[in-house]
């Protein structure tokens, strides 16, 4: 099988780095810049507003970003080299990539909880704000969503790093 040009390498390449950039740099503006700013300007209930507000943009951006991670990804691991099927360990970039994409598949779940558990819960106690939820309903819900965006922003660092990895190999 012939190679494919190197205009469309360097295309499926620029859109993986897009995407990378703009779900793994909103997980990491949001986790060391909007929230310890959000924390200190607002009360709980209005903080857990504010990221229900933020959430609502960023999940289609990062759901979209993960698409196009997944396809560009796969192109890419089909004209690489180094690739000898998904789960081959044999050299240091084909055992950097499994780990990439084992955790890529952590922070998957890890959104999806967040996407389709956490977020409308926050919704519902938000409409129930003003029949009287309860403070502490507010801060344990903005204390999960937290978690979770902190656990992306280590899983992004670390995938981060595991591409790096590969890359040196």
């Amino acid at each position: 099988m012939d190679s494919p040009p190197v205009w469309a390498v360097a295309l499926v390449y620029w859109l993986h780095m897009l995407a990378t950039v703009a779900w793994i740099g909103g997980i990491v503006s949001i986790s060391i810049l909007v929230l310890p700013a959000a924390h200190k300007a607002l009360k709980p209930a209005d903080l857990l507003a504010f990221i229900e507000a933020i959430q609502k943009r960023l999940e289609p951006l990062a759901w979209f970003s993960l698409t196009l991670l997944i396809a560009t990804g796969m192109f890419q691991l089909s004209v690489n080299p180094h690739y000898n099927g998904f789960f081959d360990t044999s050299t240091q970039w084909s055992l950097a990539i499994l780990i990439k994409h084992g955790l890529v598949a952590v922070m998957v779940v890890v959104s999806a909880v967040q996407t389709w558990e956490v977020l409308p819960q926050i919704r519902r106690v938000l409409m129930r704000r003003e029949k009287g939820a309860s403070e502490a309903e507010i801060v344990q819900l903005q204390k999960r969503e937290e978690r979770l965006l902190r656990m992306n922003f280590i899983l992004s660092l670390l995938i981060l790093g595991a591409t790096a990895l590969a890359r040196s190999a």
